[in-house]
């Protein structure tokens, strides 16, 4: 057996978290085993097809729905398209984007009450700033005439870098008031994830106007970057909010091995890269540790990498057999992957749509299906045989 494979399953099995609570004078240490979902292989489920809605992508990144039912889809090279009833229509005015390697123009969002105020919200790689380079941004616009209006940066990422990889990034609305977006921690393991007091490598909450909460959990602490939510993440690109329990749910991807579902608590470190259960791409360990009490484990992880990318739970019930699971879209195996939940435990794992193309998005619409976008072909609609 793979001595990495081999270590990852002893750490599995004798894995456990302590706590602390006090009782009086004294202190009780709590310790208890880990309820974390090793991984599992995945099987085939034939029953599902597609059918094209818009083709025509090279790599189309972000997807939203509007309320008549017309979507808004990214191009990473910095394009925004209207799609409306399979035709789509250039949106003019984008800012320029800081194309890369994994850079570009990123992820889309629209407002919960976009029929009322009509405010996007986008991720995209900018250049802006005295380095060269760039890091991820949020901006919010509005769209007239086909063009962007009223455009405003509400975050930006810092410092620039000219490393291609590992910008984030997705974008959650939580029904409070606030937007969640993920940056991935721009290649820079060793000082951007933990250090609170640099961006990178983190979850960040704002108010929808792109103020800082004054309730974020690191406001109040000297130097740190307020905005932080969560720390100590590689490069997420799956973000959602739960829709019965209000959690937000994110998975990002690990180095050779060690992708992670992850469930996102405020203030909390998820490890990176002092923890994980991947290693180097040259076979070598970045370290021995897979968990440490002070840091959250995910509730899975892959092994081998799956390279996820686009998140959604399935409430439809045009999908019975998917309902109040997990999709994730895979980019180095081809594939929709499904995830079947017993709580927060992923009980088994299927392949749908197999050799479909690099799937870099899936989101369910307002209609109850599910669309998917595949590099180098465009949006698809998933449906049974």
């Amino acid at each position: 057996m793979n001595k990495f494979i081999l270590l990852i399953c002893i750490a599995s099995l004798i894995a456990c978290t302590t706590t602390t609570k006090s009782k009086g004078n004294l202190t009780v240490v709590d310790t208890k085993e880990k309820k974390l979902s090793e991984p599992i292989p995945a099987t085939s489920n034939t029953k599902y097809t597609t059918e094209l809605v818009v083709d025509g992508f090279n790599i189309p990144w972000g997807v939203t729905f509007l309320p008549d039912s017309s979507m808004l889809v990214t191009e990473k090279s910095g394009e925004l398209y209207w799609i409306k009833n399979g035709e789509k229509t250039e949106i003019t005015g984008m800012p320029q984007v800081f194309l890369r390697g994994q850079g570009g123009l990123l992820d889309i969002a629209a407002h919960p009450d976009y029929a009322t105020n009509g405010f996007i919200y986008f991720t995209y790689a900018s250049p802006e700033g005295k380095e060269r380079g760039g890091n991820t941004a949020l901006a919010r616009a509005q769209i007239k005439n086909n063009a962007i209006t009223n455009f405003k940066v509400l975050y930006k990422a810092a410092p620039n870098t000219t490393k291609s990889y590992h910008f984030g990034s997705r974008i959650a609305f939580d029904g409070k008031g606030h937007i969640f977006f993920t940056a991935g921690e721009r290649g820079n393991r060793d000082e951007n994830p933990q250090d609170i007091t640099r961006d990178n490598g983190k979850v960040y909450r704002l108010n929808e106007d792109g103020s800082i909460p004054a309730n974020n959990p690191f406001y109040a602490k000297n130097n740190a970057k307020k905005a932080i939510y969560s720390y100590g993440h590689r490069n997420p690109q799956g973000l959602f909010i739960h829709p019965v329990t209000g959690e937000i749910w994110e998975h990002e991807h690990g180095p050779q091995g060690g992708d992670e579902i992850n469930i996102i608590k405020e203030g909390a470190n998820y490890g990176w890269p002092i923890v994980t259960y991947g290693e180097n791409y040259n076979g070598t360990p970045i370290t021995d540790e897979r968990t440490r009490p002070e840091f959250e484990d995910p509730i899975y992880y892959w092994v081998p990498s799956i390279a996820p990318s686009g998140f959604t739970y399935v409430s439809s019930e045009k999908y019975l057999e998917l309902q109040g699971n997990l999709l994730v879209g895979s980019l180095k195996f081809q594939y929709l992957e499904h995830l079947v939940l017993d709580r927060k435990n992923v009980t088994k794992r299927e392949k749908l749509i197999e050799n479909i193309g690099r799937v870099r998005n899936v989101v369910q619409g307002p209609d109850g299906f599910i669309y998917v976008a595949v590099e180098g072909t465009g949006i698809m609609k998933l449906v049974h045989k």
